[in-house]
């Protein structure tokens, strides 16, 4: 009988975790990634659990996924605080370079956007940036893709300042991104 109820919590378990990375993989919305509401009202209550189970098989694949907090940095424990946090998969360390689908123009004025921010402390006024960016590209370029940034969470505004957003948390190791612009 002991064999039969470990069997099925095994079963159980492999199908929480398929569940787990077909909403982790697969966008359901603008923002990637899926919120701790949104795992737990599918998974159950041990959704937590069932993410770490999922993380140690997407751990060969050079992938992991990440917990990130809407107004802080990743986060660990904290169950409650969980159903708020939004998790998503990201690449522990990129294999190939055109991962991204990204155009190299975009990615040089992000890139820069990022290191800017950083140099400044973490927050700088949004005309700033505009300013710095314009000196290279054109300016209508900047505000579209400063307002696309915004949008898609890797650059966060309030006030007209600009700041570091909750996705550059996740996917950008901002340390390795100013070393090789220092390089």
């Amino acid at each position: 009988m002991e064999s039969e109820t470990e069997e099925e919590l095994r079963t159980r378990t492999e199908r929480k975790v398929k569940k787990a990375a077909q909403l982790l993989f697969f966008r359901q919305h603008r923002i990637p990634g899926v919120k701790g509401w949104e795992l737990k009202k599918a998974l159950g209550e041990d959704y937590v659990e069932v993410i770490a189970v999922l993380n140690s098989v997407l751990d060969t694949l050079g992938m992991e996924v990440k917990r990130i907090g809407e107004e802080g940095g990743e986060r660990e424990g904290e169950e409650k605080k969980a159903e708020r946090d939004r998790f998503m998969i990201v690449l522990k360390s990129p294999v190939i370079e055109k991962a991204s689908g990204e155009r190299i123009d975009n990615i040089a004025m992000l890139s820069a956007t990022l290191a800017y921010i950083i140099s400044k402390q973490g927050k700088v006024q949004r005309k700033a940036v505009e300013d710095f960016l314009s000196d290279k590209f054109p300016k209508q370029r900047v505000y579209f893709a400063l307002d696309r940034y915004i949008k898609q969470g890797y650059v966060g505004e309030d006030d007209k300042a600009l700041y570091i957003g909750w996705r550059t948390r996740a996917e950008v190791d901002r340390k390795a991104l100013l070393d090789l612009i220092l390089t």
